[in-house]
Formats: C-alpha cells, structure tokens, sequence
C-alpha cells in the first residue's frame, strides 16, 4: 500500500502528520512520494500513525521475522 494511501486509511491529514513528525506538511507530501525510502523513516512514518513497524523474509518453507531494532549511540 502506498505511504499515502495508508496515511489515508488512518484517516490523518498530511498536516496531522507532519505535526507529529516535526516536520512540515510539504516534507510529508515529498516523502508520500519517493519510491525508495529508508527504513528507519518508513518506521518513523508509521509510529507517528500509531504503528508498527514490522519486516519478514520470506522463503518457499516459512518466514523469518527480522529485527528492525537501532543501535544505541
């Protein structure tokens, strides 16, 4: 599902959104749009809805759930 689609589905304006990523209502629309995004904005993006971000692998005998933990500095 594409970032604005989901942001939609919450039923969140992109300025809801941005509020709650310290950032402006343009940043969000500039991020809805990319293609490529790192994984730590996607996660960032989808805690500011509420959620969770989570990554499987999936292989033909099951799937592995990958850690999506950050280092501590």
């Amino acid at each position: 599902m594409p970032l604005h689609e989901l942001r939609a589905a919450r039923h969140l304006t992109q300025q809801q959104l941005a509020k709650s990523l310290d950032m402006t209502q343009a940043a969000v629309s500039q991020l809805e749009q990319r293609t490529d995004v790192y994984l730590s904005t996607l996660e960032n993006f989808v805690e500011a809805m509420g959620g969770r971000l989570e990554m499987y692998a999936v292989f033909p005998d099951g799937k592995v759930k990958l850690g999506l933990e950050r280092e501590a500095s």
